[in-house]
């Protein structure tokens, strides 16, 4: 029985407060209102917005990663094997993996690349060279995969009839737009598409035409030489059919994990190192991840202090400049309770407002503008990240805020004597 006292009393409260809210709302001036949504929104847009781009923009690092290097799933060799085991036969397992939309094995070695070569060099002058990871590829196969193709940044891309040309990575090439020389830092100076480099591995050396340079955004890719595999293979000096890594792109909808199990159920796990597109991210990418989530969280806490001051502020200047009003709503029996959850009331309504036009603004207008336009970012492409799930959680820490922030001033006025509230003392 007294509990559904309680209750009835509570209950009237929040009606009466909703009146009272109603009320204020519509008579305060519509400019003001309009500001105080302003900064709701711009709160709003700052939770979301500022800390989507910090997580996007490794995001689209991770993005790139798996589109331009790995594929969905990346069968590598173990750490202490030069190759991968039974190459053959799990290439061949790999063409029959349920899902399969293409895949590409690669061999890779390490060498040296030499541009200027025929260059009488003086007394300690160093020749212009560079260490690189060699990729030999099948390139119509490679470009099905990884479209590599669209990330030349200069000249063509490989044809298979091509047993001169290669394709430098980014990386290897001095940039006079973004120059960094340090020392243990060598690059590539003077090279240009059309000219010979000598590529060395071991105590063998062949002369190749440099057709394009590559900027996928991906260290391991802007740090590797790009050549056919038979021309690397003739290099190495074997004529084993082996490769070092398989890049496998799925259709869209299968499960990389399902896949990755099903590959692993077929054996050939104990021959190579099977990993999805996430296990095979570099573990830079993934500790970079975390910090700029702990970066772009830090960023929100300021937000929501400056939306908590905001609204607090507001409330308690309203409060304060209606303090008569305020005596005279309890002189006639309105209660101290029911005022406090009509500012409550306010306060709500502003960042309700402010969040379903943020929202708006997000998902319908910013989130698709960077997915058409990726911020250029000198490492990655730059994209927004917002889920809906992730946008709700923080709409829910503004209302908590909200509702503190205008709990507090009210509460302050309105325990004020009501005859001194009356007479303006």
């Amino acid at each position: 029985m007294f509990k559904e006292k309680i209750l009835k009393i509570i209950k009237n409260d929040a009606r009466v407060g909703l009146f009272l809210a109603k009320r204020d709302i519509k008579r305060a001036n519509k400019w003001t209102t309009i500001l105080i949504v302003f900064v709701m929104i711009f709160t709003f847009l700052n939770l979301v917005v500022v800390s989507g781009i910090l997580v996007g923009l490794i995001e689209g690092s991770v993005q790139a990663n798996k589109a331009r290097n790995t594929g969905d799933i990346f069968i590598s060799s173990f750490l202490n094997r030069d190759y991968i085991d039974q190459s053959v036969e799990v290439v061949k397992v790999v063409e029959n993996t349920p899902g399969l939309a293409n895949y590409t094995a690669r061999i890779t070695s390490s060498g040296r690349v030499t541009a200027e070569f025929r260059k009488t060099l003086l007394k300690d002058e160093l020749p212009n060279a560079v260490g690189a990871g060699l990729v030999g590829i099948i390139p119509e196969q490679e470009d099905l995969v990884t479209n590599l193709k669209t990330a030349i940044k200069t000249g063509t891309y490989l044809s298979s009839d091509d047993p001169d040309g290669i394709l430098i990575g980014d990386s290897l090439i001095y940039n006079e737009e973004t120059p960094i020389e340090f020392p243990g830092f060598t690059a590539l100076k003077r090279v240009s598409i059309g000219d010979s480099v000598l590529i060395t591995i071991g105590d063998t050396q062949k002369e190749f035409i440099v057709r394009g340079t590559i900027k996928a955004k991906v260290n391991e890719v802007d740090s590797r030489v790009f050549m056919n595999q038979s021309e690397l293979r003739k290099m190495m000096g074997t004529s084993l059919i082996t490769y070092n890594e398989i890049a496998i792109d799925l259709q869209d909808g299968i499960d990389e994990d399902l896949a990755k199990n099903a590959l692993v159920s077929s054996g050939i796990g104990g021959y190579a190192r099977i990993q999805t597109s996430i296990e095979a991210q570099p573990k830079f990418l993934k500790d970079i991840q975390k910090t700029f989530a702990i970066l772009g969280n830090a960023i929100s806490s300021i937000g929501l202090v400056v939306a908590s001051i905001t609204i607090f502020i507001v409330i308690f200047v309203n409060a304060i400049t209606r303090r008569r009003y305020i005596g005279i709503l309890k002189g006639i029996g309105i209660t101290r309770r029911a005022i406090i959850i009509s500012y409550i009331y306010q306060s709500l309504f502003y960042a309700i407002l402010g969040s379903i036009i943020g929202m708006i603004l997000v998902f319908a207008f910013i989130k698709p503008a960077f997915i058409a336009h990726p911020i250029d970012f000198p490492f990655s492409d730059g994209i927004l990240v917002a889920t809906l799930s992730g946008t709700l959680y923080r709409v829910l820490l503004l209302m908590i805020t909200t509702v503190i922030a205008g709990f507090i001033p009210a509460r302050i006025v309105v325990k004020q004597n009501t005859l001194s509230a009356i007479l303006g003392r």
